[in-house]
């Protein structure tokens, strides 16, 4: 068995943070987040848009961007809405959240643009 790898993330230390899963990896180019926004709209969930300023990423409370988008199909809309988002919050985290109806809960969540550090 291999050994595990402790991933120094600190409090103490906000350049450290790890957030999601998808953190552990580098960030995502823009073919990554069509692909999750292709999966999202193919699921028939609601895609949302939340961002938070980086000190902040490990409360649980984000802000929203405008509504969620409620039946939307469109990908490029969706993704279109996400960097309108971050030019509008370039030093924010940005994440996209998408709401599963039948469950009634979140269907999936990640960080797509991740702000900068102090």
């Amino acid at each position: 068995m291999s050994e595990m790898q402790d991933y120094k993330s600190r409090v103490s230390d906000p350049a450290s943070r790890k957030f999601e899963t998808f953190s552990y990896l580098p960030a995502m180019n823009t073919d990554q987040i069509r692909k999750q926004v292709e999966y999202i709209v193919k699921k028939g969930w609601n895609p949302a848009i939340e961002h938070t300023e980086p000190e902040h990423l490990m409360d649980n409370y984000w802000y929203m961007w405008k509504l969620p988008m409620f039946g939307e199909t469109n990908v490029d809309t969706v993704i279109k809405e996400a960097e309108a988002c971050h030019k509008a919050n370039p030093s924010n985290h940005i994440r996209l959240l998408a709401y599963d109806n039948y469950k009634q809960s979140q269907g999936t969540n990640m960080v797509i643009f991740r702000g900068k550090t102090v």
